[in-house]
């Protein structure tokens, strides 16, 4: 486990960035120095903003799902992103409060679905059938091509 920080997140009162235990974390410029970081969780204890959460070094392998969870969760996941672009359109606070939620929605359920881990054959092939498929002008073939080698080299 090691420490990450959400800047997002954080309120910027950074007394959690203070109770580490190791100097993994960096008061100046409020870095968290994974070589450094133990894991001992005493920051993401600390932090009032809980802008600071513990990470696992290797996530657990993907669970397999049934043909119809995977369904479901596709259909879902494109819902989530047809609100999200209504919500785009609109003007006002609410609005994009309301687009950023269901991006994270959609994310979350593409995560549960296999294609957002690294490690998850889903990503690998999905990727690979971009490749094989026709794509529109102006697909990044070549950024597709580098995400495959670099998921290649985390093997």
């Amino acid at each position: 486990m090691y420490a990450v920080r959400n800047i997002r997140l954080c309120t910027k009162d950074c007394l959690c960035l203070y109770v580490c235990p190791t100097g993994a974390t960096d008061t100046e410029n409020s870095v968290i120095d994974k070589a450094k970081c133990t894991g001992c969780g005493v920051c993401a204890g600390a932090c009032p903003s809980g802008a600071i959460s513990m990470m696992p070094e290797e996530y657990p392998p993907q669970q397999p799902k049934a043909e119809t969870v995977v369904l479901a969760l596709r259909s879902l996941s494109r819902s989530k992103t047809r609100q999200q672009a209504v919500a785009a359109a609109l003007p006002g606070k609410l609005a994009a409060a309301v687009e950023k939620s269901n991006r994270i929605m959609a994310e979350d359920i593409l995560r549960e679905s296999g294609y957002m881990l690294p490690q998850s054959r889903n990503v690998r092939d999905y990727l690979l059938s971009l490749l094989e498929s026709p794509q529109p002008a102006g697909f990044p073939a070549e950024t597709v091509k580098k995400l495959l080698e670099r998921l290649e080299a985390m093997d």
